[in-house]
């Protein structure tokens, strides 16, 4: 029941995640932060089974850092949605593979270009210019797609994304009250309220 939304646009990368914990019916926590930051101008949103989730977030964003104090410098996006990628495909042929899909957005210094990675469970990647995950999919894909084009500005972003999040409050069956959202640009990463 949870949902993961990205967007790029013309110089950033727009990501938003509900903030509900829930199992079947019972709703356990409204303000759970499924996100992490990687580096500087990384972040990587994680939906799936709880305990997976925030061991295998926890386990890359350390690896990230450990990265950076080892080589001195930053993984770049693409970087570190490949090597989480790998993680999730080498820990897909353990006995205890990791039930986790997830978007990675990022803003690449170097080539100063905004980038959004999709992953998934059994370590399927894909860059995109917007996604989701999540059963938001289902609903929102179709908005994006009819919506998104590659040089809006982040009012428009934030408006697709508001569009986004009213249309599962409106046919979605589960309520989802609260996403955070997180801008991701040349000068770093911020929350922002839509």
């Amino acid at each position: 029941m949870e949902c993961l939304f990205g967007i790029t646009g013309k110089d950033f990368t727009l990501l938003a995640a509900d903030t509900t914990s829930a199992r079947s019916i019972v709703v356990m926590k409204g303000n759970e932060n499924k996100s992490r930051i990687l580096n500087e101008h990384t972040v990587m949103l994680f939906t799936g089974e709880p305990g997976d989730t925030v061991n295998f977030a926890e386990y890359i964003q350390r690896n990230i850092q450990l990265y950076k104090i080892r080589n001195g410098m930053d993984l770049s996006p693409k970087a570190a949605a490949n090597f989480t990628r790998r993680e999730l495909a080498d820990s897909l042929r353990s006995r205890h593979p990791y039930a986790v899909n997830m978007l990675l957005g990022g803003f690449d210094v170097k080539t100063n270009t905004p980038q959004l990675y999709w992953v998934d469970y059994l370590g399927a990647m894909a860059s995109l210019p917007y996604g989701a995950q999540g059963y938001g999919a289902y609903f929102c894909t179709s908005l994006m797609d009819r919506y998104h084009y590659a040089d809006m500005d982040l009012e428009e972003a934030k408006e697709l994304m508001r569009r986004c999040i009213q249309e599962l409050k409106t046919r979605f069956i589960v309520n989802l009250p609260r996403f955070m959202v997180k801008v991701v640009d040349k000068d770093g990463i911020k929350d922002i309220e839509l």
